[in-house]
């Protein structure tokens, strides 16, 4: 196990920091990020609360939150990325039977080409 010491050093031994040194570490310039950090952290927390206030609004008013919340993500995406992704599953619908029209268009497809 390594130990180790903070050594403190006078802020009039270094050059620019107006707080004391703790092994090689300013504190007023730490402070200044765990502060920084925290007012971020509350605005997060704020943000979260109107999405979610937003979510519950669209509900009372008939919308399907789990749609749109698909939505919200297929909206993130590139336009090729969904367009692979939607691809792929109506790939697998169609492979599980889920989509009976892209299987009966198929068929029609095949009938044709064979014809």
């Amino acid at each position: 196990m390594m130990l180790c010491m903070i050594i403190p050093f006078n802020s009039k031994q270094t050059k620019g920091y107006s707080m004391t040194k703790f092994g090689g570490i300013s504190g007023e310039q730490l402070r200044q990020y765990v502060e920084r950090i925290e007012r971020l952290e509350e605005e997060k927390r704020d943000i979260a609360d109107n999405i979610r206030d937003a979510f519950s609004e669209a509900k009372s008013n008939g919308f399907d939150v789990k749609a749109m919340r698909s939505l919200l993500k297929l909206r993130k995406m590139e336009e090729s990325d969904r367009n692979e992704q939607e691809a792929v599953l109506d790939l697998y619908k169609a492979a599980l039977g889920m989509i009976p029209e892209f299987e009966s268009r198929n068929e029609q497809e095949s009938e044709q080409e064979a014809a």
